[in-house]
């Protein structure tokens, strides 16, 4: 009965050699902003704001560099004022539209403030009407999407989506 042992040593071995002290990673939508402090990922956003909309008949969104600069510019404003807000200095969203030199057909905006997580954002803003409805408006196709963050506030982390329709012909 010598085989007994061997078999049982085998069997741990061979179950060690499965295990990884590798921690599987977690969705971009899941990191915790308020702590690292890092920008959300725009491509997860595009991801998840996309199968929203495709979900529901809606074209899919697409990262737009122009409207990141728009929402980077509104989130860093609000960060820096500690307030939510889509007229931070005065300047409404139209207004900010303008000086961008960007010239949309349609273009809505969502702002936030404490979401700690893209999944959080995500889910503030689908459960909010006006929010919602900005989020499935028809015939945008891009979007930026951009978050701040200021340690010192309540918040911690200020949140600004803004999606479009591709510029005018002229």
């Amino acid at each position: 009965m010598r085989a007994a042992p061997l078999i049982v040593l085998l069997s741990f071995l061979l179950a060690a050699c499965g295990t990884t002290d590798v921690e599987p990673t977690k969705p971009a939508f899941y990191d915790d902003l308020s702590k690292s402090g890092q920008p959300v990922d725009p491509a997860a956003a595009a991801s998840i704001i996309s199968a929203y909309r495709t979900g529901k008949g809606l074209s899919a969104v697409v990262i737009d560099p122009a409207l990141s600069r728009v929402a980077q510019d509104q989130a860093d404003a609000m960060a820096k004022a500690d307030t939510l807000s889509h007229e931070v200095g005065g300047r409404t969203f139209v207004m900010r539209m303008k000086a961008s030199g960007y010239d949309p057909a349609i273009a809505v905006e969502n702002v936030g403030a404490g979401y700690h997580t893209l999944a959080e954002a995500f889910s503030g803003w689908r459960d909010s009407p006006p929010h919602n409805k900005n989020m499935l408006t028809p015939g945008v196709t891009r979007m930026g999407i951009a978050t701040a963050f200021n340690p010192r506030s309540k918040y911690k982390v200020y949140w600004a989506l803004v999606l479009a329709q591709p510029e005018k012909v002229r």
